[in-house]
């Protein structure tokens, strides 16, 4: 299991490489949430989210062999760029496996980081089955969007810089898909600051980790337990394994959201906070302001897991 100097070891090894991004707080989204609401803005990272963290660590610590053979990985689009990113930093060559629908501006933002992409499926699980196929042939090292000790340990490096900048925080609130921000945030928080309360938000279409939390072990959605939602980032049909148990470690609540919860949280982010976020980034606030978090009147950091939206995606959900 990791550990919180694991995350410390990370935090001295991006310093430098990575922003140490504002978090902001709203007054807007104070008064809606009954809460003070403080955003973590993650969508300011490099590349456009938090997974250049993770990224980073991970390609920091490779070997020469495994830089040498190249790095693979399978993303709907925010991991795949923040690898390929990471890749370059390091004279490393690097394939992303993103879905069939993946779009453009995501495509082009990984192939202008260096990146290879390839196209296939429209899962998690398909996309990181074609990376495990050229990690086979082609002799490259698979860099897992999120189940990753180096990964999990470079995302919880955001929680180190929230508690440094908001000492008295009484919760922090963020985004599930795998489960690996989760995960390294749970652990940094808890393992920092006992008192301070956890919660994960899924897409209520698609609640990958409740399920298991259910099951007591790491599950797949059915078919008809899953739907894509307009979060894109957050498809992952089952999360991975660290991430299950960091979070039944230190994750105190799961909660979930609708789909016009999200997008009404997008525009409200949009309109009055004046950031641009995309839909996977705002399902903590769409948490926070719809009464999800079971409490009043404390400090509460929402993750803004991420800033890579077209705009055309913006206007197809009536945003703009």
């Amino acid at each position: 299991m990791l550990t919180l100097a694991d995350v410390k070891a990370a935090a001295a090894r991006l310093a430098g490489k990575t922003h140490h991004t504002p978090l902001l707080y709203s007054r807007t989204l104070s008064k809606l949430a009954g809460n003070e609401i403080y955003l973590k803005c993650e969508n300011l990272q490099k590349t456009g989210s938090f997974k250049a963290r993770g990224a980073i660590n991970a390609v920091a610590q490779l070997s020469m062999e495994a830089k040498a053979g190249g790095v693979v990985t399978g993303s709907s689009g925010n991991h795949g760029q923040a690898l390929a990113y990471a890749a370059r930093e390091f004279g490393v060559k690097a394939v992303v496996v993103m879905p069939e629908d993946a779009s453009l501006a995501k495509r082009q933002a990984c192939e202008a980081y260096g990146g290879t992409v390839l196209l296939c499926g429209i899962t998690a699980e398909a996309r990181l089955a074609k990376a495990a196929e050229l990690v086979a042939k082609g002799g490259y090292t698979l860099v897992h969007p999120f189940d990753d000790p180096h990964i999990i340990a470079g995302q919880g490096t955001l929680s180190l810089e929230v508690l440094a900048d908001l000492p008295d925080l009484d919760c922090i609130v963020a985004p599930v898909g795998g489960g690996g921000l989760l995960g390294g945030v749970s652990l940094a928080t808890k393992e920092s600051r006992p008192r301070v309360q956890v919660i994960g938000v899924e897409p209520a279409v698609s609640p990958r980790l409740r399920h298991a939390w259910q099951a007591g072990a790491v599950t797949e959605l059915s078919d008809d337990a899953w739907q894509p939602s307009i979060a894109d980032g957050l498809r992952a049909r089952r999360p991975g394994e660290l991430p299950f148990a960091l979070s039944r470690a230190y994750v105190d609540d799961l909660v979930t959201v609708s789909e016009s919860e999200i997008a009404a949280a997008l525009r409200l982010i949009l309109e009055r906070v004046k950031l641009v976020v995309e839909p996977s980034g705002a399902v903590s606030v769409a948490a926070a302001i719809n009464g999800r978090l079971g409490f009043t009147g404390k400090k509460v950091a929402c993750v803004l897991s991420g800033g890579n939206v077209e705009l055309a995606k913006l206007v197809k959900l009536g945003l703009l």
